[in-house]
Formats: C-alpha cells, structure tokens, sequence
C-alpha cells in the first residue's frame, strides 16, 4: 500500500477522512449540529441508515484505559464490565484531561476513529460485538458535529492499521 499522508497530533477530520480515502475506504459523512448525548442524536440518527454507536472512554484502577465502542441503545454495566474487557479491577469514566491527551477528542466527541490520535498505543479499543452485526457503521470523525457511516469490515481494517485492533466481546446487556 502507498504511504498515507501524515496527520497532525490530534487529527483534524479532513484529515482522517482524507486518511480513509486513502485506505480505499467508501464512506459517507454527514454534517449537522453538536450532539452531546446519545438522546441528543435521536433526530439525526434516524436519518441515516446502519449501526449508530456510543462509546466510553474508561480506566482502570491501574491507569489502564479503554474505548468501549457499542451501539446506541445498549446498556453497559460499568460494575460487571472491567472482568469482560481485561481490566484490573472496577473501570470508572476517565476525566477530560486523559481524553485529551490519549484519544485527541473532546467530551462529546469520544469516537471508534479516534484512536488515530494514540500513538503509543495506551488505549484498548473494545467492540461490544453485537455492533458488528450491522454491515454499515455510525461514527464522529473526530468531532460531534459530523456522522460518518463506514462498512465493518472498513472500521477494522482502519483499527488495525492505527495499531489499535479491537478485542471483540459482548459488554452491553439486554434491555
């Protein structure tokens, strides 16, 4: 494959979706207002087909940290989670700060593409596998005034290629 143009630390989305094109990826990015909550994106997830997620960005209580990336309407149990994903002990929210300096994203905006911006690879990227049952995937790029819709096949291939390949394990609960 021929050498992909160089990101900037933390990647900006032309970036990244420039990087896709790159890989020879279709997808697909839509723009609309900032959406915070996965209540927030309700009207705009209904618009767009595929698989939407939500994703938490979480630590242990030896400062191992992990993006849990899910569907939308799953519930995780944060309590039950830390012995399904490989982490010692109980996992709790990581603050802001972590988030900045790991993933390159703001609060709002924690996203399956964002490990792009891990460079020495300290984040675990999770995969509830239930997301991947859909054949097409909802992601930010980067920020959460964008959705980008991708094939699963593509979402794991970009993973692999940012050194981040998922462990793909079922995390969320039925509701």
């Amino acid at each position: 494959m021929k050498s992909l143009t160089p990101l900037s630390q933390p990647a900006m989305p032309e970036e990244l979706l420039k990087m896709l094109d790159e890989m020879g990826m279709k997808v697909t990015t839509h723009t609309h207002e900032a959406v915070f909550t996965v209540e927030e994106s309700d009207h705009v997830t209904t618009s767009i087909p595929g698989g939407h997620t939500k994703n938490l960005f979480v630590k242990d209580k030896k400062g191992n940290f992990f993006l849990i990336v899910a569907g939308n309407k799953v519930r995780i149990s944060l309590n039950k989670v830390h012995g399904l994903i490989g982490a010692s002990g109980r996992v709790s929210f990581a603050n802001e700060d972590y988030l900045m300096e790991y993933l390159g994203v703001k609060p709002g905006s924690v996203n399956a593409f964002a490990p792009v911006n891990d460079k020495d690879n300290k984040v675990k990227v999770i995969i509830d596998a239930p997301l991947l049952e859909n054949e097409l995937i909802n992601c930010h790029p980067l920020i959460n005034e964008m959705t980008t819709t991708i094939s699963r096949e593509d979402l794991l291939r970009f993973l692999k290629h940012v050194n981040h390949e998922p462990l793909i394990v079922q995390v969320s609960e039925a509701v």
